[in-house]
């Protein structure tokens, strides 16, 4: 179970520690919480009198051991977490020059992290949900950014970096196709599915998993999507990195052009999708276009599957609903991948007997 979402942090404490501890000098002005993700963590922007900076964000911690439990499941290989996972993967993105925040201090006694503030905006709203002129521009952004978390974070392996130690095998892939099963189709509709249909769904999943666990694995972000990626003066920036694995390029790559919370154009997503090719490609690490476009429709299913019953999740054991809105631009993402391969016309037809979405 995890642990229960902590009072706000001292205001004396943080006023202490913003005058004592962080690189540069400054006091606290003011604290004020900001609207977090679906965690139990808490975040507060503090703003600050003699800056530069005028502001940092404050990261609150479920509690001083939250770090001990990921919000999400890991292989059952992943290494002992002896570190604060935000913490490691950060710091070795940072190594990989990948553009995430600094962190200015970390208080480990009362568990905040003070962090860099890069502000409020997210890929999403700065490309109006893919509608605004700049959507293209930073989009191709946001790929050569994953290239370089696909060559320059995964190679050399690292064994500091937790990442290493957990990867997107088929049983992780599975419990991410068990998780839709459970929330996705029956918490979701009150139903227990018949044996029979369980077994034929499985069995289908079963094989989508096998196929992307084929794949050669690069650092995977897990979350790389449009809300997980800030824009700032034009230039984006990694956030929610802490449940990183190793995993298929694909993964990423389905998260980012397959989201959940806006709709990409096809060609211009077509175009993502070879920009990041040609990245790769330039960079030694050429793949086969045609065999990785079929691996990319695959990982959408699994992510997109993964991510509704995630959806459903959040509602019933989090009581937070704000995420069901995105469930319909999720299957549909589903469904059409599912109508372009003859060979998974049997887990549509499946799917299609408990979700009407995909009928």
């Amino acid at each position: 179970m995890n642990p229960a979402v902590p009072a706000p942090p001292d205001q004396a404490l943080v006023a202490r520690t913003v005058q004592s501890k962080l690189p540069f000098r400054v006091d606290l002005s003011k604290i004020m919480p900001l609207t977090g993700d679906a965690s139990n963590r808490r975040y507060f922007r503090l703003e600050l009198a003699g800056g530069p900076p005028h502001s940092i964000v404050l990261m609150q911690l479920a509690s001083p051991e939250a770090f001990k439990q990921s919000e999400e499941a890991v292989s059952k290989h992943a290494a002992p977490v002896i570190e604060l996972p935000f913490v490691n993967i950060l710091n070795h993105l940072a190594k990989a020059d990948v553009p995430v925040p600094t962190l200015h201090y970390y208080d480990t006694a009362a568990g905040l992290l003070y962090l860099e503030d890069l502000g409020d905006l997210t890929l999403a709203a700065a490309t109006q949900e893919a509608t605004s002129p700049d959507t293209a521009l930073l989009y191709r952004q946001a790929i050569d950014v994953l290239i370089r978390i696909h060559l320059k974070a995964s190679f050399p392996v690292d064994p500091q970096c937790l990442a290493f130690g957990r990867a997107f095998d088929v049983p992780l892939l599975m419990w991410e196709f068990d998780h839709f099963i459970e929330y996705g189709i029956e918490k979701r509709a009150g139903v227990v599915l018949p044996d029979e249909d369980r077994r034929r769904i499985r069995a289908e999943m079963q094989k989508i998993a096998e196929q992307l666990a084929t794949q050669q694995t690069v650092f995977t972000h897990r979350d790389y999507h449009s809300r997980n990626l800030m824009v700032q003066d034009e230039r984006i920036s990694v956030i929610d990195f802490q449940d990183a694995l190793m995993g298929p390029a694909t993964y990423d790559l389905a998260s980012l052009l397959r989201d959940s919370y806006l709709s990409l154009d096809q060609e211009l997503s077509d175009e993502l999708i070879v920009r990041y090719l040609e990245g790769m490609a330039k960079a030694g690490a050429p793949l086969n276009p045609m065999q990785f476009m079929r691996l990319f429709d695959l990982t959408s299913i699994q992510r997109n599957l993964k991510a509704a019953g995630r959806f459903v999740y959040i509602l019933l054991e989090k009581n937070n609903d704000r995420f069901m809105p995105y469930v319909p631009r999720t299957l549909a993402n589903v469904k059409r991948n599912l109508e372009k391969y003859q060979g998974l016309h049997t887990l549509r037809a499946a799917l299609a007997r408990h979700v009407p979405e995909l009928s």
